[in-house]
């Protein structure tokens, strides 16, 4: 049986849109004072050995680009809802601050990120993509400090770097330059978000400059808890030192950054889907026991889910001579990426199917038999991590060819403690209380909820290594000819010990496994100048995804190989660009545990599609777009009734529009910005039997620029109020369960420019 989980329909969406005049704020490099051909122009150093760089005009790959003009007039909420800017890239960023899940071309994923990497100046900011309860979002945050971002889809990163097959987002730091200049800027909203922003670079003489920066923040979130649920500080230095035959750049990150874990909330029990929080002050703190000999703690699910710790990195490029380069890109990573979260096990129930007298929540409010009662459970997720990471190149130009051999070195640790299910049935209304002590989540269970009332923890260590050695060719045949070509062995090696338990470790070894693996990767691509504003190119490359931690445990031990295919079409002049990509994908062996009723599956799947990136502009009139057309299929599968669906969760399209307006007021500058995104229907399991429907969110801002400095910013977010669902509940596909996006909210930024 198939059922729909509603969504708000916006018949204004399209005449809004044209009302506004739109944004620069999309990733197509659209800022409000700049011609769009010049982004063709920027050098990208994704996709290239070493991070060596190449106009992105020159690319022979799917690359788009941000700046900062662009990054900030996004006005996101989270560093994954940047990927909304980047075409075949599905970016459920609904659930907060952090934890977002992340999908690139039909690729199988469903939750957290399996083929995303996040990388600073270059460099990967931990090990491995994702572990459960983790994706590299959740430890990065946008702030003034970031001068640009670029993000790779497919291509030859399965070669160079880490090897990542699906996209790469790589973010650049604002670099200080021979002037002293900066931002500072404070933020507030109609949710009560108090935020400062301040950005401060300049020389500190013979060649060396600094760029420091950072933010403080707090508020109670859009979807209040009753308590100030989002907070956080970060601060980043760099420091760069410019030498006769190349540079060296040095920076760190310590970032304090949580918000609450927003998950799937019952649809049909009559609460505000833009809002709603069933966490609050009833039900923020809780007893747990820990372990098997009864001990207990006490948790402050305040905490959210998010980031306490630092990124340091390295960048070093020099000229040899005699037509030698060496590049180094370093990252060293350390913090705890923890999760408090208020889970939800099941449907809602009105409290007369309980068959009870009466009914009170702990706090003495007593029930009427129409009120709606829901099984809630506090999960527990510690993680202490550690990660190093080493690229290592050396390029040689021989002739028409430049020759790159390189060696990527990573060693990366995770130590867990887990608390999960704890389950409590709770007044299932805003911030509703627990119910009293005498009824169990079982009851709820016997009157039909659907709710498992299961329990599971772990105490795991798991630490792992990487070794991988690239080559690589760009042979120039002709001035419009090039022919680029990689190859890459890696070989890592993953120990990992686990104590497991109902709810809490019970102190008896469970596991202690040590796993060994290599695999080979390749690229191969034509690039092809038709002309200065006119190219093409074609790319196949062979990649793959290693297992990590969490698939030891539950025995996915498969080395999984993703084969693409893809060519495009690159043009641009003054008056409109287009990054037109088509795609082709297979994938080897994926499995999928996502827990509560839900059982392990393995499964191979196929995707096709096509990836639009481009801008229109005349005079004083811009509009960016980005759309993507996908069709993804499971092809082969271990149940056999999801062969032929559609994978879980991505859409077969996308589409944003982004127009502006730049204008002037006496001796200001105005800019009029907006977005729409369409998103069509999903399905959140791959037996297709939960349909996601389509919906649309539409974004307005104005930005004003005085000539003191001095400027205004307001930004309207999901105007339309759009209830757009991104997830169902992927712990029990037959709960009316789901996740929905922010609702409308409004913010105001003041600041100065020096």
């Amino acid at each position: 049986m198939r059922f729909t989980l509603s969504h708000l329909k916006s018949s204004t969406a399209l005449a809004a849109l044209i009302a506004v005049a739109g944004t620069t704020a999309s990733a197509q490099d659209t800022a409000a004072d700049t011609d769009d051909s010049v982004a063709f122009e920027e050098i990208v150093v994704l996709g290239t050995p070493g991070g060596a760089g190449v106009r992105k005009q020159d690319a022979s790959f799917a690359i788009t680009t941000m700046n900062e003009e662009a990054i900030g007039l996004a006005g996101t909420k989270s560093t994954a809802e940047l990927f909304t800017l980047v075409p075949g890239v599905w970016a459920e960023s609904s659930g907060g601050v952090a934890g977002a899940n992340i999908d690139v071309r039909g690729l199988p994923g469903g939750g957290d990120a399996p083929f995303v990497t996040m990388s600073i100046n270059g460099a990967p900011i931990y090990g491995t993509e994702m572990l459960s309860f983790f994706e590299q979002s959740s430890i990065f945050r946008i702030d003034e400090t970031i001068a640009s971002a670029e993000a790779l889809r497919g291509g030859p990163n399965a070669v160079f770097s880490n090897g990542e097959p699906g996209v790469t987002l790589n973010f650049n730091l604002k670099k200080g330059g021979d002037e002293t200049e900066g931002r500072v800027k404070y933020t507030t909203s109609d949710y009560d978000l108090q935020r400062v922003d301040a950005v401060l670079s300049g020389p500190l003489g013979n060649e060396l400059y600094y760029m420091v920066g950072g933010y403080i923040k707090s508020s109670p979130g859009v979807r209040d808890a009753e308590f100030n649920s989002e907070k956080g500080k970060q601060v980043t230095l760099q420091l760069t030192k410019v030498l006769d035959n190349g540079e060296i750049n040095a920076w760190t990150r310590v970032t304090d950054d949580h918000g609450q874990w927003y998950l799937p909330m019952a649809l049909n029990s009559g609460n505000d889907l833009g809002e709603f929080s069933q966490l609050g002050n009833a039900t923020r703190f809780r007893t747990l026991q820990v372990n098997g000999n009864g001990d207990t703690e006490d948790f402050d699910f305040a905490d959210g889910r998010g980031w306490d710790g630092s990124v340091s990195g390295l960048n070093v490029d020099f000229d040899l001579g005699d037509g030698f380069t060496v590049r180094n890109n370093t990252s060293y990573t350390k913090g705890n990426a923890d999760t408090y979260g208020f889970v939800p096990d099941g449907s809602p129930i009105q409290v007369a199917a309980l068959g009870l007298a009466s009914v009170s929540t702990l706090g003495g409010e007593e029930l009427t038999d129409s009120d709606y009662v829901q099984n809630y459970g506090h999960w527990v997720v510690q993680k202490d991590l550690e990660s190093f990471t080493n690229d290592l190149s050396l390029a040689k130009e021989v002739g028409d060819h430049e020759l790159t051999v390189g060696y990527y070195k990573a060693t990366w640790s995770s130590d867990d403690f887990w608390t999960l299910g704890n389950f409590t049935p709770v007044h299932n209304v805003a911030n509703g209380d627990f119910l009293e002590d005498s009824i169990a989540c079982t009851d709820l269970q016997a009157a039909g909820s659907g709710s498992g009332c299961w329990a599971y923890g772990i105490n795991s260590a798991g630490d792992a290594s990487a070794d991988a050695l690239y080559l690589a060719d760009s042979w120039q045949v002709t001035p419009d000819f090039r022919f680029d070509f990689g190859i890459r062995n890696e070989w890592i090696d993953i120990d990992y010990v686990l104590d497991s338990g109902p709810g809490y470790p019970d102190g008896t070894r469970d596991m202690s496994v040590n796993l060994k693996e290599d695999a080979f990767s390749y690229t191969a691509a034509v690039n092809y100048d038709v002309n200065e504003d006119l190219g093409v190119f074609a790319r196949y490359s062979k990649g793959s995804l290693f297992p990590h931690f969490d698939d030891v445990r539950e025995n996915n031990l498969n080395v999984n190989g993703i084969k693409q295919l893809e060519g495009g079409v690159k043009y641009s002049n003054d008056y409109f660009g287009l990054f037109a990509t088509a795609f082709y994908n297979k994938n080897d062996s994926f499995s999928s545990v996502v827990g509560g009723t839900l059982g392990a599956s393995a499964f191979k799947t196929r995707s096709i599609g096509v990836e639009l990136d481009g801008f229109v502009t005349y005079e004083a009139f811009n509009m960016a777009f980005i759309a993507t057309l996908q069709d993804a299929e499971i092809t082969e599968s271990t149940t056999a009734s999801d062969i032929g669906n559609r994978v879980l969760r991505q859409p077969k399209f996308q589409l944003r529009l982004s127009p502006s307006y730049e204008f002037e007021v006496g001796d200001m500058t105005a800019t009029l910005y907006g977005a729409v995104q369409f998103v069509g229907k999903r399905f959140g399991d791959n037996g297709n039997s939960v349909e996601l429907a389509g919906y649309e969110k539409i974004d307005l801002g104005v930005l004003v620029n005085t000539p003191s400095g001095l400027f205004f910013q307001v930004h309207a977010d999901n105007l339309n109020n759009s209830h757009g669902i991104t997830e169902g509940d992927p712990r029990n596909p037959a709960a009316p369960n789901g996740r929905p996006i922010l609702g409308r909210s409004v913010k105001f930024s003041i600041g100065y420019d020096f």
